[in-house]
Parts: C-alpha cells; structure tokens; sequence
C-alpha cells in the first residue's frame, strides 16, 4: 500500500512538472480544421489554375523563360493562403481555448510564450525567405519552402509543447525536401502536409488526449 502511494505521488509531481513546463492545451480538433481549410483552399487553387492530371498548366508556367511572372495567378494565391491562415488560427485559438478551460489550465503563461518564440522564429524566417523567393522570381519553390520551415517551426516549438508535434514537423520538413525535387507538383504536396497530415495528426491528438 505504502508503495503504490508513492508511485501515485510520483505520478501527481510529474503531472504537475509536465503541466509547469509545457504548453498541453492543445486542441486535436484545431488541426483537423486547419487541415480541412488548406485542402478547400488548395481545391480553391486548383480549380483556378485549371488543374488536370499531370502537371497544372499555368502553375508550371509561374516563371516563363522570359522571367515574367503571372501576377494574377500569384496574387490568387496569396489571398487564397491569407484566408486559409485566417480560419486556420481563429479556430485554432477557439478549440485550444476551449481546451484549455476544460484541463483548468491558463491559455498564456511563460510556457506559452516561449512555445510561441520557439515556434515564431522559424515561421517569421519561412516568411522573409519565402518573399526572397518571390522577389528572385522563384515562386515554384515557395510552397516547398513553406512546408520545411514550418516543419523547423514545429520540432523547435515541440520542446514546451506535446512531444507528438516533433513527429508533425519531422513529416513537414521531408515532404518539403521532396517538394523541391518535383516542383511542378509542389501544390500538391502543400496539400498533403497542411490538409491531410493535419488531419490525420489532429485526429490521432484528439482521440489520445482529449477523449
């Protein structure tokens, strides 16, 4: 009896460590909605792009061989990922949120903060790296890019936060990796990273921690 009290009490002071040292309120159903709104607006992008099977006619054709870029299709695109990023936060916020009051837990305290540097720094790079990218005319590289750095971002955020968010990021940054190789079918990509893998990763967190 005495030793299954200490184990329990072993098992109170870890919980207690693990709740002090890292940010657990996130919310499964945050990604599964992130990853719902990245396939409808890659649906979105494809439909614009008039997509067939093979290689997307004018997405292959964003940098031509006089440099000229096709504005309307990257301007497109940039509104479809702003709305995207939009949804994705504001229902990310709510279900973490909502997590939150549901484990007695404070939405922001030092731990979310440095979660959030963490997860910042990578993020704001991608950011700057990707308009570099723009600004050279590489635009068939910035999906890629967006992929691995926010991959960076995940695995160096996993270190205050859950530790399955590491195997996310690690996914992210080999499907970025590959990405590049096959430029032309880097939409593609994009969608399986921020649509299904964010799927898939907020049902598995959903069912194992929240259920």
């Amino acid at each position: 009896m005495e030793n299954q009290q200490h184990l329990k009490d072993i098992s109170e002071m870890r919980s207690l460590m693990e709740r002090s040292s890292r940010f657990i309120s996130l919310s499964g159903l945050s990604g599964v909605f992130a990853g719902i709104f990245a396939i409808l607006g890659a649906a979105a992008a494809f439909m614009y792009m008039d997509y067939t099977f093979g290689w997307p006619e004018r997405y292959f054709n964003f940098h031509d061989y006089t440099g000229a870029l096709k504005i309307d299709v990257i301007w497109f695109l940039l509104f479809d990922a702003i709305i995207v990023l939009i949804l994705a936060l504001g229902f990310g916020i709510y279900f973490t949120t909502r997590n939150s009051r549901r484990k007695g837990l404070k939405i922001w305290d030092k731990t979310a903060k440095r979660m959030l540097i963490n997860l910042g720094i990578p993020l704001v790079s991608g950011g700057l790296f990707c308009i570099a990218l723009f600004y050279h005319g590489l635009v068939y590289l910035i999906a890629p890019a967006t992929l691995i750095f926010y991959g960076l971002a995940l695995v160096n955020a996993s270190k205050y936060t859950l530790d399955d968010v590491k195997y996310l990021g690690i996914s992210e940054i080999i499907l970025g990796i590959v990405a590049t190789v096959f430029a032309g079918y880097s939409i593609i990509f994009w969608t399986v990273g921020f649509g299904i893998l964010h799927i898939v990763y907020g049902t598995f967190m959903y069912y194992k921690y929240e259920r």
